[in-house]
């Protein structure tokens, strides 16, 4: 698993997701990221 933290002014959105998640992503610090956030989950995706 990998922890991705999204900063949005003064707050933190903090998501477990799977490092194969990570990789086809190619997250890495600084990337800027939209945050879907459902009642029951977290949803991360890049430009």
């Amino acid at each position: 698993m990998a922890e991705v933290i999204v900063k949005v002014g003064e707050f933190e959105v903090a998501a477990a997701i799977t490092r194969a998640s990570a990789t086809k992503l190619k997250l890495k610090k600084g990337d800027q990221v939209a945050a879907v956030i459902k009642a029951t989950e977290v949803m991360i995706a890049k430009d």
